[in-house]
């Protein structure tokens, strides 16, 4: 599940990047995880399966043959993996994180989770730290969406819920190896929980 979040991170940023939108459910369902803060089960963090199946289906997808792999989709995967780890290596910074977080959540009386102005701030609390530490992940798309503002705070926080997802998987014992090893078990499970 863990890693069908970060799959369904992915998959909005790049529709995001060319197209201009995204499925606001699936957007909102990915920005709600980061304000689960003291959830007991990797179910729990998502809300539910339901709220993942986009990024089960594309991640299902990656497992299968090759050629259906997203060559984009994947390297937002791995370098999101890369980010974590490094994020993992700085708990200051993670207190930091959890802690504007948590001021940005003490505004959801005035501006719900999916206003313009919860993204900006998401966005920017990105932009201020994750995105300080590097390597950048470069976002590829149509320069129109890219530059519109907007769109920027939107990717930027999905690429934030994605990492979310990272910590999430490294937590309950994901690894790369693992993850290369037993692709047969993941796409088992993949399928067990889209039915």
């Amino acid at each position: 599940m863990a890693m069908a979040g970060m799959f369904q991170a992915a998959s909005l940023v790049q529709q995001i990047a060319n197209t201009g939108s995204a499925n606001s459910a699936q957007v909102d369902s990915c920005i709600e995880t980061l304000f689960r803060f003291d959830a007991s089960s990797v179910e729990d963090v998502y809300g539910s399966v339901a709220n993942i199946r986009h990024g089960l289906e594309i991640f299902n997808e990656a497992l299968g043959k090759r050629e259906a792999r997203d060559l984009d989709i994947t390297g937002y995967i791995l370098a999101m993996i890369t980010l974590e780890r490094k994020l993992n290596a700085r708990p200051k910074m993670l207190d930091d994180i959890e802690q504007r977080l948590k001021d940005i959540e003490s505004q959801f009386e005035f501006f719900a989770i999916n206003h313009d102005n919860t993204y900006a701030k998401l966005g920017e609390l990105y932009k201020n730290t994750i995105s300080k530490m590097g390597p950048k992940i470069i976002v590829k798309g149509e320069r129109p969406h890219l530059a519109n503002e907007n769109n920027a705070s939107k990717v930027r926080a999905l690429l934030l819920a994605g990492i979310r997802s990272a910590v999430l998987w490294r937590q309950v014992g994901g690894t790369r190896l693992k993850l290369l090893f037993t692709r047969d078990a993941y796409q088992h499970a993949c399928e067990e929980l889209l039915r």
